[in-house]
């Protein structure tokens, strides 16, 4: 017997914003929501690719009552693939990310921001082509 992970669940006040925020971010698209929860991914999970092979996991924004309260012990890292790191940062805030200190210090080649609800995230270096 195997499980797979195919789903990182993020709780969250407004899934909708969220999720759309998200697909600027990864280039994802929503492939199912319901009332309270939508669900992004870079492909469509099906029984059959899953079991063939381990598969990118998908986002699921669910909606709850409360809000965000203390840093995440859970965060995704992202890594631009077209653009440097710093282009990729501004891109970010324009889409409504903000720029966090959770105590990292000035001397790393990460910056820590944060989504749209406040959950933090780290951009790490570019992953483009080098000139």
């Amino acid at each position: 017997m195997t499980s797979r992970f195919t789903e990182l669940t993020v709780d969250c006040r407004d899934p909708e914003r969220l999720a759309a925020f998200w697909c600027e971010v990864l280039d994802f698209k929503v492939i199912d929501r319901s009332e309270g929860k939508v669900e992004i991914g870079s492909w469509v999970p099906t029984v059959e690719d899953v079991r063939a092979r381990q598969m990118p996991p998908t986002l699921m924004f669910i909606r709850v009552p409360e809000g965000k309260t203390v840093k995440n012990r859970l965060h995704l890292d992202v890594s631009p693939i077209d653009a440097g790191t710093e282009d990729e940062v501004t891109r970010l805030l324009g889409l409504g990310a903000v720029k966090v200190d959770v105590g990292q210090g000035s001397d790393r080649n990460w910056v820590v921001m944060a989504d749209p609800e406040g959950n933090e995230f780290d951009v790490l270096r570019t992953l483009a082509p080098q000139d």
